[in-house]
């Protein structure tokens, strides 16, 4: 009996070891919410897939064409189908706050931004994602924008950001 103990007691430490260290799988899914190309448009300008969330339909829809402005200015867009310019339109080292009271302005509710963007293609998709801290249900919007990319370039050269 001491000998069936001695030989059984290593298998189920090695057992109880390899269940302890399997890895857990989550549960839901993970989502990848940077900005894609769709196209290119002989205008100078480009048809991206942006992600925003807000309170309700209008602040998702206003989120998601900052992030797409944003993501052309100082990310450049490397998801999608490779037609856009993979290149953002200012290379230095910290735009965002070398120029942080230019772009507050810029990118404030009603700014110069919306110039700039437009809901031309009018491709809207809607993903609720709930806040469990909060309680409230925000809203999750795919929104397929069309950013005028070389009007950009040249508002920016105009204002001398660099």
């Amino acid at each position: 009996m001491e000998k069936i103990k001695f030989l059984l007691l290593p298998l189920f430490i090695s057992f109880s070891v390899m269940v302890i260290a399997q890895k857990k799988v989550q549960s839901g899914a993970y989502y990848d919410y940077n900005v894609r190309c769709q196209g290119v448009e002989m205008d100078g300008s480009v048809t991206l897939e942006s992600y925003g969330k807000g309170r309700n339909y209008m602040d998702a829809a206003v989120q998601a064409k900052k992030n797409a402005v944003q993501a052309v200015i100082f990310k450049g867009i490397k998801d999608g189908n490779g037609g856009c310019s993979s290149d953002p339109l200012l290379f230095s080292s910290s735009p965002e706050t070398q120029y942080e009271e230019y772009f507050a302005v810029f990118f404030a509710d009603g700014g110069p931004y919306e110039e700039y963007v437009s809901l031309k293609d009018e491709r809207i998709s809607k993903k609720f994602k709930r806040d469990a801290k909060k309680s409230k249900n925000f809203q999750q919007r795919m929104v397929v924008v069309r950013v005028d990319r070389l009007g950009l370039k040249k508002k920016l050269k105009a204002d001398n950001i660099k």
